[in-house]
């Protein structure tokens, strides 16, 4: 994986009071922390409440080999208190944030909230993966935190009336993959590699499965393969190459799908490579040859060769800021800062509230607004946590994404 910079200190209000712009292609100042150890914005003089600030935390694997997701999530969340605080606040308050680090690991998640919480966190935009947020959501339950999750996906995770999500749920994923594919009539053959052992995986797998009939094209083979089987996907794909699978649906993470475009490569293996939000990332992947990924697709709620002037600053100031392009996970959370700001503003709430007052404040509101961000021009939710968007799709083109046609 490239080496993504650390995420840092936001900066403090005398900077913001001596002009200097975070979050606009500015250095946001303050010492830097390396990965995994996230530190939070400095309390704002100018609160309209001697200092009362608002408080957000984000947790993700900002280590390991998922780094990819949980880094552009706390790095966007960064970016958008910067932007925010740069602007007036919310309600005229400034806003902390604090990231953790949870190594892709569901206790660890748990660890990295009780972290936050004793920081003070009000409010929590994660967690990144899907087990981690399952199991964070016990707490925020517990404790009616307002939970905004960008980026996990397992239906499960908006079980609680106190979480919502930003982007499209595992069946919705999985569903809106198998309508594109046949819509656009990339293949009448195709095959499935999933992970059986993850919920993320084994969910966008079935509902594809299920939709496959409906969309002129054939499941020919889907095979499986498990978190202590994932190195070597020979039979998987010699099964998808002997069954004349013209297009290879990898409902999975990118390292995976890394080793997965290597090993068909070296078998003389070269289908239309699909995949979905998790495999945003896969040019990331140390001493993987990119080239490899020449054409592959995902649908994802994100392009970051979008023309409109959210999409095209927000890009800028990222990569300005932590020197690369930014995912769809870093766009879904920069999102969630943004919808969490509207609510809170719309209700005139205040940071003296308490966290239990915040969250029925928050679910009363998310479920009357209409928001607009980098994942869509029209956002809404209702009381079961979902959101209502469009898809986008794009295609790998000399080493970028770029919007699919």
């Amino acid at each position: 994986m490239k080496k993504m910079k650390s995420v840092v200190s936001l900066m403090a209000a005398a900077a913001l009071l001596a002009g200097t712009i975070a979050g606009c292609g500015g250095n946001a100042g303050g010492s830097s922390a390396p990965a995994g150890e996230s530190t939070a914005t400095e309390a704002a003089e100018g609160s309209a409440s001697s200092g009362a600030t608002f408080k957000i935390g984000s947790i993700g694997p900002l280590t390991g080999g998922a780094a990819a997701y949980g880094l552009a999530v706390v790095n966007s969340v960064e970016l958008a208190v910067n932007e925010i605080n740069a602007n007036g606040g919310i309600n005229g308050y400034q806003v902390e944030m604090k990231g953790e680090d949870d190594e892709l690991n569901a206790e660890k998640s748990v660890n990295a909230y009780n972290t936050l919480k004793d920081w003070g966190m009000q409010f929590l935009v994660g967690s990144t993966t899907s087990a981690c947020s399952l199991a964070v959501s016990e707490n925020t339950h517990e404790d009616n935190m307002f939970q905004l999750t960008p980026s996990a996906s397992a239906a499960d995770c908006v079980n609680y009336d106190n979480v919502f999500r930003v982007c499209f749920s595992d069946p919705n994923q999985g569903l809106a993959s198998a309508q594109y594919i046949g819509s656009k009539k990339l293949a009448s053959k195709v095959a499935i590699i999933y992970d059986s052992s993850d919920v993320y995986s084994s969910g966008i797998y079935q509902t594809f499965a299920q939709e496959a009939s409906n969309q002129g094209f054939e499941v020919v083979s889907a095979e499986a393969f498990t978190a202590d089987s994932k190195t070597d996907f020979s039979v998987q794909l010699q099964k998808a190459k002997d069954a004349g699978a013209e297009l290879l649906f990898l409902p999975i993470y990118y390292t995976e799908a890394s080793l997965i475009l290597t090993q068909a490569n070296t078998m003389g293996y070269a289908p239309i490579f699909f995949g979905v939000d998790g495999m945003d990332g896969i040019l990331t992947v140390e001493n993987f040859d990119t080239s490899l990924a020449e054409g592959l697709m995902l649908l994802t709620p994100f392009a970051a060769d979008a023309t409109d002037d959210l999409t095209v600053n927000y890009v800028k100031n990222y990569k300005e800021k932590y020197g690369e392009t930014p995912n769809q996970f870093g766009a879904d959370a920069y999102d969630a800062v943004y919808i969490i700001k509207q609510c809170l503003e719309e209700a005139g709430a205040t940071p003296d509230m308490s966290v239990s007052d915040l969250c029925e404040t928050l679910k009363s509101q998310i479920v009357k607004i209409t928001a607009s961000g980098l994942t869509s021009d029209t956002m809404t939710w209702d009381a079961s946590g979902e959101p209502n968007k469009e898809p986008k799709a794009v295609v790998i083109k000399d080493g970028a994404y770029v919007t699919a046609e």
